[in-house]
C-alpha cells in the first residue's frame, strides 16, 4: 500500500502560490488605492512604489514554467480588468491569457468572462483536492489570500514564494489571520531586491 501512496503523491499536481506581504503580515490591496477597500482599508497600492527589475525578472520566471493556474472570485473579477483585454504583447499577458484559469466560487454564475477560465463549484478545499488528484500541468494562485488559507489549513499548499515588503500597515487583512496547522517547510531561495524587497521560496517538508 505505501508504494501505491508513493506513485500517487508523485504524479499528484503541486500547488505553488505567490504572495505579496507587508512586515506585520498584510495582503489586502496590494496593487492600487480601489483594489479592495473592505473594513475600510485605506492604505490600497502599498506594493506599487516597490516594484523594479529585479522583480520583474524573478516573477518572470515564474511565468516562463508550464502550468495552470487557481484564483478565488475576487481577485479573478480583478485580474479580467488587469489582464482580459489587454494586446501589448507583455509576456505577462500572454501568459495570464494563454493559460488555464480555474477560478472557485460559490457565487459566480459562470467563467465566462475571461478565456481559458473553468469554474469550479463548491467548497473549495474539496473541489481544489479533487483538481488536484488528477492528471496535468501544476497549478499556481497569485494573491487570492482567502482561498490560500482554506486550502494552507486542508494541507494543499506545496510551496510558497512570499514577497516580504519592508513596511507596515497596521490594519488590514492577513494571510494567516486566525487558527493555521502546523506546518513545516524548508527555505529553498532568496532574492533581494534593490527596494528591499525579500522574495522567498519556501517547499513544504
Amino acid at each position: 500500500m505505501r508504494g501505491i501512496h508513493q506513485r500517487r503523491d508523485r504524479f499528484m499536481r503541486s500547488i505553488s502560490v505567490t504572495m505579496s506581504v507587508t512586515l506585520d503580515g498584510v495582503v489586502q490591496g496590494l496593487g492600487r488605492p480601489d483594489e479592495d477597500t473592505r473594513g475600510g482599508f485605506a492604505h490600497g497600492g502599498w506594493g506599487r512604489r516597490y516594484t523594479d527589475e529585479v522583480m520583474g525578472r524573478e516573477m518572470a520566471k515564474g511565468m516562463a514554467r508550464p502550468g495552470d493556474m487557481l484564483f478565488g472570485r475576487r481577485t479573478w473579477q480583478d485580474f479580467i480588468t488587469a489582464w482580459a483585454d489587454r494586446t501589448d504583447g507583455n509576456p505577462f499577458t500572454t501568459h495570464m491569457n494563454a493559460a488555464t484559469k480555474y477560478v472557485v466560487s460559490r457565487t459566480l454564475a459562470d467563467a465566462d468572462g475571461w478565456q481559458n477560465s473553468i469554474l469550479l463549484r463548491g467548497d473549495a478545499a474539496d473541489t481544489v483536492a479533487e483538481l488536484k488528484a488528477r492528471p496535468g500541468p501544476d497549478l499556481s494562485i497569485i494573491g487570492s489570500a482567502s482561498l490560500v488559507h482554506g486550502l494552507h489549513a486542508a494541507g494543499l499548499i506545496d510551496r510558497y514564494s512570499f514577497l516580504v515588503h519592508p513596511l507596515t500597515l497596521g490594519t488590514g487583512t492577513r494571510l494567516f489571520e486566525g487558527s493555521a496547522p502546523l506546518t513545516e517547510f524548508d527555505l529553498t531561495g532568496t532574492v533581494t531586491t534593490t527596494t528591499g524587497v525579500i522574495i522567498a521560496h519556501y517547499t513544504r517538508r
